[in-house]
């Protein structure tokens, strides 16, 4: 790795994809579907404590749930929920999406065509995430108010049995270079990125953290 400090380049990419919204109280709390189950107990662990009277599932099969799960990444989630207590009537659920962009633009059509016209909203997906999930809604979606959040795990604490600490590390690289490139690509609103986070990226590249990346 030619001495690069990996890890702590990587947290440091880590922390930027944090936006450390404060929680506050919502019309709705809307769950962007993955693989990774614990957005869905952080959401439901929301709506349960009183953020919001609604949940909304979002997610149809995305590139890792595809041939590996059986139901939509909404439906899962939903379910989820509901074993934690979320009554299901007060659960939507939109499974046709297959990425961020339209977890966002058919969320709101399906809103639209019940009538539901939320205010401010509750947006929760993965820790790394947080920031290229929020830009892309305010892209989409840009008069609500939105506060993004996500589960409360640490950098050392997030690899699990299906994702490697070198897998999450080159995730992050890649979702940083999303947030570069995909402005001018119409699919998120512009985040400025400080000088140290980038040279982290380069890095990072350098040292072979190029998995994810986009051509």
């Amino acid at each position: 790795m030619n001495n690069i400090p990996v890890e702590q380049l990587a947290k440091k990419i880590w922390e930027y994809h944090h936006l450390n919204h404060k929680l506050s109280k919502a019309d709705c709390i809307l769950v962007l579907g993955s693989h990774d189950i614990r957005v869905a107990v952080r959401a439901a662990e929301l709506f349960l404590e009183g953020y919001a009277p609604l949940m909304v599932f979002s997610g149809g099969y995305g590139r890792l749930t595809q041939g590996l799960w059986n139901e939509p990444e909404a439906i899962v989630f939903s379910k989820i929920a509901i074993e934690m207590g979320v009554p299901k009537d007060q659960i939507i659920i939109e499974d046709k999406s297959t990425n961020t962009g339209e977890n966002i633009v058919f969320t709101k059509k399906l809103l639209e065509e019940k009538g539901i016209n939320p205010k401010t909203i509750i947006l929760v997906q993965k820790p790394y995430m947080e920031r290229r999930a929020y830009a892309t809604f305010k892209k989409f979606w840009p008069e609500k108010d939105c506060i993004a959040t996500s589960q409360q795990v640490s950098f050392d604490d997030y690899p699990t049995k299906d994702i490697s600490k070198d897998d999450l590390i080159s995730i992050l690289v890649g979702d940083l270079q999303r947030i570069k490139t995909y402005p001018e690509k119409g699919f998120q609103i512009h985040q400025e990125i400080p000088d140290d986070v980038w040279s982290a990226y380069e890095l990072l590249v350098k040292a072979g953290y190029n998995k994810y990346l986009t051509n």
